[in-house]
């Protein structure tokens, strides 16, 4: 008899299966990457994309396997967005009724 999956287990399956969409639907984005806390307690998301377009493209391809994502294991409760981000993405991460953050760049190498 096979031994039940950990709820981590299933946490890292559905990961897999968000990631692999990504790969299959987005043009734009060029990190997708997701770290967990070394107790296993939280996780967090780090996306890049070419433009507020393609931010905006991400969010509607993956708009309902999120949702379902979310309501099994927890919603997100801020996003920290880097760069200058268009009117248009900036209202709907406000639609997410999620703490909103932005930085923009100052300089750098």
């Amino acid at each position: 008899m096979m031994a039940p999956r950990s709820r981590l287990d299933e946490f890292k399956e559905e990961v897999a299966r968000i990631i692999q969409q990504v790969k299959e639907k987005d043009s734009g984005t060029w990190e997708y990457n997701w770290f967990i806390s070394n107790d296993k307690s939280e996780c967090e998301i780090h996306e890049g994309f070419e433009s507020s377009e393609d931010a905006i493209a991400h969010q509607n391809n993956l708009g309902v396997t999120l949702k379902m994502f979310y309501d099994k294991f927890g919603s997100p409760y801020a996003i920290t967005i880097y760069g200058d981000p268009s009117q248009q993405l900036l209202e709907k991460a406000k639609e997410s009724g999620l703490e909103i953050t932005v930085f923009s760049f100052l300089q750098g190498l």
